[in-house]
Formats: C-alpha cells, sequence, structure tokens
C-alpha cells in the first residue's frame, strides 16, 4: 500500500502545528490512541522539520507527511527529515515536478478545473482542496467530480471541516479523505491536552465510517422453513415479504436465509460509508475479517463478515 492509498484507506489526515519540538511525539501518540496513523506537519513554525524526524524515529510505522510546502527547497528538506508525503496549499509546477521526478506523493491545493488540468498533465489524482469552506465544499468538489470523475480525480478537502461537517464529506466517492487541524489542533497541543486530541480524533473515525444497524439474520433450515418464518412474520406484523435467491426479508429489518448460516444465533447486519476503510479501522482495533466471505459490486465490496461473533452473533459490514 502505498502513501496515498493508505491516507485513502484511513481517511483522515490531521494537519498539525507544532511549535514546540518536545510536542511531537505526545501529539502523535494521541492521534494514534484514536487510531488515526497519518499526521501533516506543517512547515509554519521552525519546529516542523524536527518534529518530522522525532516522529518518525518514535513510531515509525506511521505515515508522516510535510504541509504548507512553499518551496522545492523546504520540499527537500522536509523529505530529508523523512516526510513520506508532501502537500502544497495551491499549484505550483516547480514543486509538482519535483515531487513527481523523486518518486514522492504529493497532493497540492486545486480548487479550478485549470489547476486540475495542470495536475493531471502530472500524472496526479489525488489533490487537496484548500480551503473547502471558502470554495464551495462538498458542493463544489461534486460539481468538479461531474468532468474530471471518470478519470480519477478526488479531492482531500482541508479548511473548514470539523466534527460537525465532517458527514457530508464521509460517504461521497469523490472524496479521497478529509484534512484539516480541528484533529489535533494548536490549542491542545500547546496546553499538553492530548487526551482532547485523542477524543476528537475518535469522534472524528465513528463519524468517518458511520456505523448503522442495517438488519438482523434469521438462519432458517431450509427454503421452506425460510418462507414459513417470513409468513409468521406477515401474519403477526404484516410486515411486508421481500423474496431472494438466498434469503427472505420480512420489511427491511429482518433476513431469514434459505439455509443455515454463520453465526450461532444468526446474524446481525452493520451497514458503513465506505467498507474498506471500515475493515481497515476495525483490523486496527483487534477485529479481524473473513476475506472468503466478501461479496463485491464489480471491483468494489459490498459485504463481509467478522472471524468473531459477537454474543452469538456472526456479524457482517455493509456498504452504504
Amino acid at each position: 500500500m502505498n502513501a496515498l492509498e493508505r491516507i485513502g484507506i484511513t481517511g483522515l489526515v490531521p494537519v498539525v502545528v507544532i511549535e514546540k519540538v518536545e510536542d511531537a511525539i505526545p501529539a502523535a501518540k494521541a492521534l494514534l490512541d484514536a487510531g488515526v496513523d497519518i499526521i501533516e506537519i506543517t512547515m509554519r513554525t521552525d519546529a516542523g522539520i524536527q518534529a518530522i524526524t522525532n516522529i518518525k524515529k518514535a513510531y515509525p510505522d506511521m505515515l508522516v507527511g510535510a504541509g504548507t510546502i512553499l518551496s522545492v527547497a523546504k520540499a527537500k528538506e522536509a523529505v530529508g527529515a523523512g516526510a513520506q508525503f508532501i502537500v502544497s496549499p495551491g499549484f505550483n509546477p516547480e514543486i509538482v515536478e519535483w515531487c513527481v521526478n523523486q518518486d514522492i506523493p504529493i497532493t497540492p491545493g486545486c480548487v479550478t478545473p485549470s489547476e486540475i488540468d495542470q495536475a493531471l498533465s502530472y500524472g496526479l489524482r489525488v489533490l487537496k482542496f484548500f480551503p473547502a469552506d471558502v470554495y464551495g465544499g462538498v458542493k463544489a468538489c461534486k460539481a468538479l467530480n461531474g468532468p474530471y470523475g471518470h478519470v480519477g480525480v478526488k479531492f482531500i478537502p482541508t479548511g473548514g471541516v470539523n466534527n460537525d461537517n465532517l458527514a457530508e464529506y464521509a460517504d461521497k466517492p469523490f472524496i479521497h479523505a478529509i484534512g484539516g487541524g480541528w484533529l489535533c489542533s494548536t490549542e491542545d497541543i500547546n496546553n499538553h491536552r492530548f487526551k482532547n486530541i485523542t477524543e476528537t480524533a475518535l469522534k472524528a473515525v465513528d463519524t468517518l465510517l458511520g456505523f448503522e444497524f442495517a438488519h438482523i439474520g434469521i438462519n432458517g433450515e431450509s427454503e421452506e422453513d425460510s418462507l414459513k418464518i417470513l409468513r409468521d412474520f406477515e401474519a403477526a406484523f404484516k410486515l411486508v415479504p421481500k423474496y431472494g435467491s438466498s434469503s427472505n426479508f420480512a420489511g427491511s429489518a429482518i433476513e431469514i436465509t434459505n439455509k443455515t448460516g454463520l453465526g450461532k444465533c444468526g446474524h446481525i447486519a452493520i451497514r458503513t460509508n465506505n467498507i474498506q476503510r471500515a475493515v481497515y479501522h476495525l483490523k486496527n482495533r483487534g477485529f479481524e475479517v473473513v476475506e472468503d466471505t466478501a461479496k463485491y459490486k464489480g471491483d468494489k465490496m459490498i459485504a463481509i463478515f467478522l472471524k468473531e461473533e459477537i454474543g452469538s452473533f456472526a456479524i457482517h459490514l455493509l456498504q452504504k
């Protein structure tokens, strides 16, 4: 998995301003404690370069990038310090060309068709959209997705995003990830409120994944048994039946399988905004999936079961 793929699967890019070098490692740990293993250190302070070096040394598995890159010289310095990706607020051809030639992932700021066209000419597809709130937010990204989505352009909106409006971006296929300083605020860092950073990031991850109950599954022993159970639910509760090839539904919240499936007591389905992203975060939480239970629509995963049961129920994820 390369850096941009990892950013996409994680879904969040904390934009972090370090004013005192000694605060870099605690800030990074606060994010890691929330399951966010990516950090973008801005070059707005003299401590930025050393912060990158210190974080990479302390947490070598964390993906560390450098933001607010305004010159090739600063890009070189950041990469030399250990930065694994570069972020610039606007489209600077010299910075982009250097990064492309050095095979360093870069997400330049692009908010207009002309800037996107330039990015495409360098082979870039993942672009920063900054400042997102000023340039139209998710509506603007959606509009730009019209002419550019078919060639694979995706955006990382940054600026004006927070836990109150994160959900607007979380389920959009043209949004690669969401970035921002709210995930690890300068105020919290400077006041050593690292627990606040973890709590804010945890809330962001939950909002990003958007887990919600979808349905409960009852294991029918056969097709005949499934139909009998279905008729009983219809007779008792007037739940509209929906017939399928491998299972039937009573209403939208009760599935009855045509043969005994996974789970001692059946299964529970949980919807999520992005199933592959959910699998990544669940693995970080210690919950593995059963790969051969995955179902796809085209090349997109739409369902997969967790390895372990919860309360004697098998758990499977569903793509919203």
